[in-house]
């Protein structure tokens, strides 16, 4: 569904450059659940932004359902934002309008793809019905809580039935629990409608639920997460399983140059302090070690 092939994204003003994206590669599966984690200015919104033609990159090509990103007219890239892509931000006020009730907030995207009045209000009853929110239909945002407000934006987002739904920290102004049955809202979603959805998020939490979880440091992609089997059969059958323990399998990801990225925390627990180290083959694994010390 989405290729991003050597990403680059260059920031300049007159005093500096931040290089946000450095050469990134990844691939997203039509229909998966996702979530990019990442430190503040690793990279992950820039990212969330490119896909969702927000922004273009400085170097490299991203490929959507085949089409080449870099290569749409203006006119091309508004119908691709309009129709292709949902967006739900952490802030409300980027959602919905106060002024609307969470019924013509649903309403107001579908005016730009000219249905009918009452094709529009079918639909977001629907939507409405589909997220648990027909009880707010004639609330206004300022009347409902954090959790019923994302509810509502999830909903605004879907009303032009995008392929991709992009969420940057849709969790991050609520609670535990309310945060909790926001990620099983975006499983429901991803299972009974087939949509590709991608959550930027610094909390691992959030992660917990979905099937991989990209990670980004310094603008790279430098290991994923893989949901194991058994969580995802309790979770796909509502069960509500321990997600204290492990329940990701961890891989690194090499680069195009078989480059792999250590972190922090790997480096410490071998004892590595130097950017030194040696490798070697062991029973055929690669083994990395921290570089001898002379006495």
């Amino acid at each position: 569904m989405i290729v991003c092939d050597s990403l680059v994204k260059i920031y300049k003003t007159k005093e500096v450059e931040v290089l946000a994206l450095q050469g990134l590669d990844l691939t997203v599966n039509r229909g998966e659940l996702m979530a990019i984690i990442g430190k503040s200015g690793s990279g992950k919104s820039t990212l969330m932004n490119i896909v969702g033609g927000l922004e273009v990159p400085s170097a490299g090509r991203i490929i959507v359902d085949g089409q080449n990103l870099a290569e749409f007219t203006e006119r091309q890239m508004v119908q691709y934002r309009k129709k292709q892509i949902g967006f739900v931000w952490q802030k409300s006020g980027r959602n919905l309008f106060p002024y609307l009730t969470s019924l013509e907030n649903i309403e107001a995207p579908m005016l730009a793809i000219h249905k009918s009045a009452k094709k529009r209000r079918e639909k977001a009853e629907e939507l409405l019905a589909l997220v648990g929110m027909e009880h707010k239909r004639g609330s206004y945002p300022a009347q409902m809580s954090g959790g019923e407000q994302q509810r509502v934006a999830i909903a605004v987002a879907l009303a032009n039935e995008p392929e991709i739904l992009l969420a940057d920290e849709p969790t991050g102004a609520v609670d535990t629990k309310t945060s909790s049955n926001i990620q099983d809202l975006f499983r429901k979603l991803n299972r009974e409608l087939g949509l590709t959805i991608i959550i930027v998020t610094h909390d691992m939490k959030l992660a917990h639920k979905v099937d991989r979880v990209v990670m980004i440091s310094d603008g790279k992609i430098s290991t994923e997460k893989i949901l194991k089997q058994h969580y995802r059969d309790m979770l796909d059958q509502l069960e509500s399983p321990d997600m204290t323990d492990e329940t990701h399998e961890e891989y690194s990801v090499l680069d195009k140059a078989h480059r792999v990225q250590l972190s922090d925390d790997m480096l410490a627990a071998a004892g590595i302090d130097t950017n030194k180290v040696k490798v070697r083959i062991e029973d055929g694994r690669v083994v990395i070690e921290a570089e001898e010390k002379k006495e």
